[in-house]
């Protein structure tokens, strides 16, 4: 068998897994739609195709470094930017973190980008969202309140400029969209949930799809879905809606507020950092016109082909993972 050509073991595991097939009865269980909507790219997209003998690759070595490192649910309150406590001021916060969580991207080397300095150290990437919410929160701010983003006295974007000040001259990316997210949520938790997070998350009953879902219906901040050629539905990659399950689920391990009888509906989570790694990897290819556009540094048309293409390629790897694990 070549490397490029489709593993016929692995495709019938995986459509066993879309289908509910595993001896689970499928009618019982909610599901996202974002594995079979990679499906669907993955069968009818041109320009990204997944490598079967390097994702096997992969695979075997995401298995031995996760048991080299003993990694588990515990890892995540590990890293000392994330909140410690297990109580309802860490909902609000991981929900405001991963509300958010998204575009850091910057052309600027790295001392010149926007950076956070917080505990003696300076950040970057994600981890300036998340040293800027604990810095805004040692100074007395409720950043993660929702009954403060729903203040538009308090909660503006000169407040955000302030809560996001940057150590160097680059600003926040996007800061007036992060507040349009904020207000929306606000509004969102007011009219349907109480203001209160937690009552959102209780209404799931213990699914992560079924949150993911709420999440994609009543969010529009979540609502991480596009159109592809060919298809009378949308594309669901639900990126920050499946973090935000994943995070409640490691930060509680499984129990509380992040308790998911069907945590493995999770898939990974689409965005442009993984293809970099698949493509070191050799797991995920690119055709030549898509390779020359990444190249050039080319910005790719968001919910475009290409892009969408990209992303619908990495919930398909995590289920061939998932499936050759």
């Amino acid at each position: 068998m070549s490397d490029d050509e489709t593993d016929p073991e692995l495709l019938a595991l995986l459509r066993q897994h879309l289908e509910g097939k595993l001896g689970v009865d499928a009618d019982q269980e909610e599901e996202t739609g974002v594995l079979s909507g990679a499906e669907y790219v993955y069968n009818n997209g041109i320009d990204v195709a997944i490598d079967m003998r390097a994702t096997k690759n992969a695979a075997e070595s995401i298995y031995q470094q996760m048991q080299q490192k003993s990694y588990s649910t515990a890892t995540w309150s590990e890293h000392e930017l994330h909140p410690t406590t297990k109580d309802e001021s860490t909902v609000n916060f991981i929900f405001t973190m991963d509300l958010l969580n998204f575009s850091f991207w910057s052309d600027l080397p790295d001392d010149e980008r926007f950076a956070i300095e917080h505990r003696g150290r300076r950040w970057t990437g994600y981890w300036s969202l998340v040293a800027a919410l604990q810095r805004a929160l040692d100074e007395g701010i409720p950043i993660t309140d929702p009954h403060f983003w729903h203040d538009e006295d308090e909660c503006n974007l000169k407040a955000l400029k302030h809560i996001f000040r940057s150590c160097t001259d680059e600003e926040m990316p996007l800061l007036p969209e992060r507040l349009a997210c904020l207000r929306e949520s606000a509004q969102v938790l007011y009219d349907r949930y109480n203001c209160s997070i937690t009552r959102l998350i209780s209404v799931a009953n213990g699914s992560a799809a079924r949150l993911a879902n709420i999440l994609a219906r009543d969010f529009s901040c979540f609502r991480d879905e596009h159109s592809f050629p060919g298809s009378s539905k949308p594309i669901r990659f639900l990126k920050r809606a499946q973090i935000l399950c994943a995070d409640l689920w490691a930060c509680f391990q499984g129990e509380s507020y992040g308790r998911f009888t069907d945590i493995d509906k999770i898939t990974m989570f689409a965005d442009y950092r993984i293809p970099q790694i698949l493509i070191s990897l050799g797991a995920l290819y690119c055709s030549p016109s898509v390779v020359s556009a990444i190249e050039a540094r080319r910005c790719l048309e968001s919910g475009g082909p290409w892009e969408v293409q990209l992303r619908g390629g990495q919930p398909m790897i995590s289920g061939f993972i998932w499936s050759a694990g």
